[in-house]
């Protein structure tokens, strides 16, 4: 989960919107993305889905079965409907849309808006407590850890 919020935190210092994700099968990386919209003007390019795309092309097999995925905030409906719709096997997330509504980054809105209910949810999807707050990853506040290349 870790891996997720520091690709997020990076992705931020580089001028991308602070989203990461890892796909994972077990403890073993599948692949990594951060959300690129900014830099590829596609809004598609959500960290998840890039995460997605890269390891289902790194495995040459386009289903999400038995593979997790770790993202930095809640997944948005494109996304977790990415995830269903191929047979992702769980979703752990960092923030979750309260968390991220301050900083203009929650999706929440969105779920709204299709009327999408997660309760119960499509799949089990779980927060995971990193220690970082939200105003260090999506606001001013320190980083709480030394920054490394």
């Amino acid at each position: 989960m870790r891996l997720a919020v520091d690709l997020a935190h990076a992705n931020r210092l580089q001028g991308g919107r602070p989203f990461g994700a890892v796909l994972a099968l077990g403890d073993e990386v599948i692949a990594t993305g951060v959300n690129n919209i900014i830099a590829s003007h596609d809004p598609s390019a959500h960290a998840e889905m890039e995460a997605i795309r890269a390891g289902t092309q790194k495995r040459a097999n386009p289903s999400l079965a038995g593979l997790s995925i770790y993202a930095s905030g809640h997944p948005c409906p494109m996304c977790l409907a990415a995830l269903v719709m191929n047979g992702a096997e769980q979703v752990f997330f960092a923030f979750d849309n309260n968390d991220a509504a301050p900083y203009g980054m929650s999706s929440e809105g969105t779920y709204q808006r299709l009327r999408l209910s997660l309760t119960p949810p499509p799949l089990p999807i779980t927060r995971i407590d990193t220690g970082i707050r939200p105003e260090q990853l999506y606001g001013d506040a320190a980083w709480p850890y030394p920054e490394t290349d």
